[in-house]
């Protein structure tokens, strides 16, 4: 039998699940605003540096679920349903008053929906990308959870239609990030020069997007310095394993001369302090647009999970500016057009096209004013009515 999770008799008992580095943001937030809003309660299952920071038990390291793509997925398979089948088992015994699946959807709604067929109060915090792809989840994803609190306005409509319960709480970065971030005191901050060109390069929190984008964004970096000979380069790795790994490609590229700088975490600083970033898709694009920096977009995948998702994705693009804009307010370079050539014009463009970078700042700040609202009290309040308490 594995250790007990949950320790505390009388603490109200909150398990959650977060399977990668912005679900770890979340899960400490969220675990801020609880903690608030009832000071005797205890958290366990599987997250992150953040919520560990916090006083969370995690059963198992979060970076076991930090896997992506139908093939990376499928060769890790066998212990992710084993991580999957011992939590359920050990929540099912020790039952908690609420189990929060934070984004992961693949990992916890499958969780969720045994949790909850079991007896279990059960939350999914992060819709799907139902607006995007694969709208038909939205009933199975009323039948894993309880509640779906949605970070994005377009998201509660959908599961309305479907008799799903939501709740719409904004995006906790709209509230973490400052609306006018200084990007002169970031750089004096980081000992970096004011007048000279700085780029953040963000290859992505997970391993394996590590693995496809760090040593093209590297190469990207070789690139722009041809062009920008007093260069800076900043990468934020979000792990100590994504560092080591990151520090590997270094090698295997031969790219220790150029002036990069690593930081571990600290995305939103390097962020700030730049000129342009460059991102892997995902949840860093939407905190890249919060600190209204004009941004290039990328992201590569094998071929066969590339081709699978492509059939069922609904929308033109796939970075999340993009798509609560509703039109492209920044490039994306995917999968065979994610070429260094192609990736470093693209960056280069927006560093000297003051235009084009004003009208995406001004974009991203009426978005930033959309998304602002105390998401982390909001959502602690959606989960202690589906706990009960």
């Amino acid at each position: 039998m594995t250790a007990k999770l949950f320790t505390r008799p009388g603490a109200l008992k909150v398990a959650m699940v977060a399977g990668e580095a912005s679900g770890d943001m979340l899960g400490a937030h969220l675990m801020d605003a609880l903690r608030s809003a009832h000071p005797n309660i205890e958290f366990a299952g599987i997250g992150g540096p953040r919520m560990l920071a916090r006083g969370f038990h995690s059963q198992v390291p979060q970076e076991k679920l930090a896997v992506r793509g139908y093939l990376e997925v499928l060769k890790s398979l066998p212990e992710l349903l084993r991580i999957r089948r011992t939590l359920r088992d050990t929540l099912i015994r020790e039952r908690p008053d609420v189990f929060v699946g934070i984004d992961a959807p693949d990992f916890n709604l499958g969780l969720e929906k045994s949790l909850r067929q079991a007896g279990l109060h059960t939350v999914h915090y992060v819709s799907p990308s139902v607006w995007a792809w694969r709208p038909e989840r939205v009933s199975k994803i009323g039948e894993s959870a309880d509640l779906v609190l949605c970070l994005f306005p377009m998201e509660k409509p959908l599961y309305d239609a479907a008799g799903v319960h939501a709740t719409y709480i904004g995006h906790p970065l709209a509230s973490e990030i400052p609306f006018t971030p200084d990007r002169d005191a970031m750089r004096e901050q980081l000992g970096l020069r004011k007048d000279c060109p700085v780029f953040a390069l963000l290859p992505g929190s997970r391993r394996s997007e590590l693995e496809y984008m760090g040593g093209l964004y590297i190469e990207v970096a070789r690139k722009l310095l041809q062009e920008y000979p007093d260069a800076q380069f900043l990468v934020p790795l979000a792990t100590r394993p994504t560092l080591d790994q990151f520090d590997r490609l270094l090698t295997r590229h031969k790219a220790w001369d150029l002036p990069i700088r690593k930081l571990i975490g600290h995305a939103q600083m390097a962020m700030i302090a730049a000129d342009v970033v460059l991102v892997t898709s995902g949840t860093a694009t939407l905190e890249v647009a919060l600190t209204k920096r004009p941004m290039v977009i990328s992201y590569k995948l094998s071929w066969l999970t590339y081709q699978l998702v492509k059939r069922k994705l609904r929308l033109p693009f796939v970075g999340l500016p993009n798509v609560l804009a509703g039109r492209f307010v920044v490039p994306e370079l995917l999968q065979h057009e994610a070429t260094v050539d192609k990736l470093a014009a693209e960056v280069s463009k927006l560093y000297r096209d003051q235009d084009s970078r004003q009208d995406i700042i001004s974009t991203f700040e009426r978005m930033h004013e959309v998304l602002k609202l105390d998401s982390a009290k909001l959502a602690a309040r959606a989960v202690l009515r589906v706990a009960r308490c």
